[in-house]
């Protein structure tokens, strides 16, 4: 395989993953912003500040504001965060490489990008259709997870788009988790009720999974359970991993790149650190680092495979 396809899968699903990340972020902060709760007026801060690039003094201006939040994070083009810039860069991947994906794959992407694109969005986000337009561009988010899952056909490129696809879920969980855990100064032991956790496990899809599975007092423990260690939620950062893991090994016990070794070790040390952490050592280095350190090596993690088999410089 061309090492260009190569990187135009990866990075075509890591685009779609985050898309679909970030609009479920959006659609549970819309939602929770039309709820007076007990946690006073709901801010669009940690939302602005994990997918935008805003200064102190500007997002000041939009906080609290969830239509113009919404122009911002899913129609601002100065945004290379936002839905129509993640959307765009997804496209130009799938159109470079059409040859490589199924006629159903380019059509899903292709049907974000128009509908992302259309003229109306920008009132109907201003408005009473905020809600239905932000749940209807989530939706197509998942068609598109599935259409890949039963039309591509498995191989190398398929390898390739499931590492994209997991190194950004991995990152994008360990984002959220950080910017709720932030909110308590990643204190563990500064109890907080499940409906102070509402917006992280429901940004995550989790919200059920946890009051099916997860008793007890220790809320803070519990959420950071699911999030970071739950082998069997598959928005947690250790499953992402472990699925990564796969992949990769698939990949390099093909190719047997030059620095196969070097790379099983990077990537062991990031995953080894996740999977055999606890309580007690996340309290000795902070909470605030652990999540910080898994975020910041996966992304250095990235850019090594980029350069071993996307050529990157």
């Amino acid at each position: 395989m061309l090492s260009r396809v190569a990187d135009s899968m990866f990075w075509m699903n890591r685009y779609m993953e985050r898309a679909e990340g970030l609009l479920r972020v959006l659609l549970t902060n819309y939602v929770l912003s039309l709820d007076k709760g007990p946690y006073g007026v709901h801010s669009w801060r940690p939302v602005l500040e994990t997918f935008g690039n805003l200064s102190d003094e500007e997002m000041k201006q939009i906080e609290y504001s969830s239509a113009n939040t919404l122009q911002y994070l899913i129609l601002s083009r100065a945004n290379s965060n936002s839905l129509r810039s993640i959307i765009n860069k997804a496209r130009e991947n799938a159109r470079g490489m059409q040859d490589h994906i199924t006629k159903e794959v380019w059509e899903e992407v292709n049907l974000m990008y128009h509908t992302v694109n259309q003229p109306g969005l920008e009132k109907k986000l201003s408005g009473a259709e905020a809600l239905p337009s932000i749940d209807k561009l989530l939706k197509l988010s998942l068609t598109y997870v599935g259409v890949i899952d039963t039309t591509m056909p498995r191989g190398m490129g398929w390898n390739f788009m499931n590492i994209g696809r997991l190194i950004e879920r991995a990152v994008l969980t360990a984002d959220v988790t950080y910017k709720q855990f932030e909110q308590i100064n990643f204190d563990l032991d500064d109890h907080k009720d499940i409906l102070y956790w509402r917006n992280l496990l429901l940004s995550l899809s989790g919200y059920e999974l946890h009051m099916k599975n997860y008793q007890g007092s220790e809320t803070n423990m519990n959420v950071l359970h699911q999030a970071i260690f739950n082998h069997h939620f598959p928005r947690s950062a250790v499953y992402s991993l472990s699925r990564t893991e796969r992949y990769l090994t698939e990949v390099l016990e093909e190719n047997e790149p030059p620095q196969k070794q070097m790379i099983y070790r990077e990537f062991g040390r990031i995953y080894s650190r996740v999977k055999f952490a606890d309580e007690s050592s996340i309290k000795q280095i902070t909470l605030q680092r652990f999540l910080q350190d898994t975020k910041q090596d996966l992304l250095k993690f990235s850019h090594v495979l980029g350069q071993q088999f996307f050529s990157y410089a």
